[in-house]
């Protein structure tokens, strides 16, 4: 992929001389890894890092929307709230989304203002939009809890707090157990038209933290769908990034993930890059297989979608190889185009 056809390079660029809109989504793990303890300290650290390269997309030239993952760190709320349960009554699951989104949010816009005055933009403002997106209250994620949040767990411990708390806990080979919640479609992302003029200011937004505060609108036939209500569950952040970007326009759709490109054959002797993908090659591998869903499935799924809708391009990768990738070397593109 030659520079001129690169993510958000020179080709680009957008009508009217407006600086192209990227909306990119990295999970909690860049603020709260594996092996960290989850002291505030190493998360303000990793805000700092992640900072660095989402102030860098703002130099390249782009207008940024954040979206950002809180499995372990809305898995540390849910176990807070199990542990003080005799002594404080626990909250509910969406309440626990709100409390991650202001949380991460206030460490990562406390970063990005630092490393923007660093580099000479602190007249940039950084904007936090607390998110409440729309999901059905019939959607099947709620009768098949799938999104692991938390840490991992030995098998007793599993059986416990299964036992005790009445979790639901899925077994990661090599990592132990974890917990899993219902995680339905987004529907609609809510305050969407306050995103766009935010962005359209100049300014660097952080939106639809942990994929955003699931609600549902009552069927009570009052105007505009029905009154809003909080439901417990988790939204795939990829899914709400790429219904964001849908909403927003965006020139391009980040994708940050744990390896550098999307691969076939994950795991095999069969393994291979795919640097570019079709939208027909991409639900042709979906439907064999190919992405699972508790991994890539969802960011492809969604990537598909946010092609189709606009004609734009996604781009997955990791941040290490971001730089790269963006230069047109590297991690996969995923576009509307004839199958090679």
């Amino acid at each position: 992929m030659s520079g001129s056809d690169a993510p958000g390079g020179p080709g680009a660029a957008t009508a009217g001389g407006r600086r192209p809109v990227a909306v990119v989504a990295f999970g909690g793990n860049a603020l709260l890894a594996p092996g960290d303890v989850g002291t505030v300290e190493e998360q303000k650290r990793r805000a700092e890092e992640a900072a660095r390269w989402l102030t860098a997309l703002v130099e390249g030239g782009r207008e940024l929307a954040v979206v950002y993952g809180n499995g372990p760190q809305v898995g540390q709320v849910l176990i807070q709230m199990a542990a003080a349960a005799t002594k404080i009554p626990p909250g509910t699951l969406d309440v626990a989304v709100a409390q991650t989104q202001g949380s991460i949010g206030y460490l990562l816009e406390t970063a990005l203002r630092n490393r923007l005055a660093a580099v000479g933009l602190g007249a940039r403002e950084v904007a936090i939009v607390l998110s409440l997106v729309v999901v059905d209250r019939d959607d099947p994620g709620f009768e098949r809890p799938s999104k692991p949040v938390g840490p991992f767990f030995s098998r007793y411990r599993a059986e416990l707090l299964a036992r005790e708390q009445g979790w639901k806990m899925v077994h990661d080979a090599g990592r132990g157990w974890r917990k899993v919640v219902p995680s339905p479609r987004p529907l609609e992302v809510l305050g969407v038209p306050v995103v766009r003029a935010l962005l359209a200011r100049g300014d660097l937004v952080i939106a639809g933290g942990g994929g955003g505060i699931p609600v549902v609108r009552r069927a009570d036939g009052s105007p505009g769908g029905g009154a809003l209500e909080g439901i417990e569950a988790v939204i795939d952040k990829d899914r709400t990034a790429a219904l964001l970007a849908r909403e927003l326009g965006a020139d391009l759709l980040i994708n940050l993930t744990g390896v550098p490109e999307v691969r076939r054959g994950f795991g095999t002797a069969e393994e291979r890059p795919l640097p570019r993908l079709t939208v027909e090659e991409a639900r042709r591998l979906l439907a064999a297989g190919e992405f699972p869903a508790g991994s890539m499935g969802p960011k492809i799924e969604s990537a598909v979608e946010f092609v189709e809708a606009t004609g734009n391009r996604v781009l997955i990768t990791d941040i290490d190889t971001l730089p790269a990738a963006l230069a047109g070397d590297g991690g996969t593109v995923i576009e509307a185009g004839e199958a090679a």
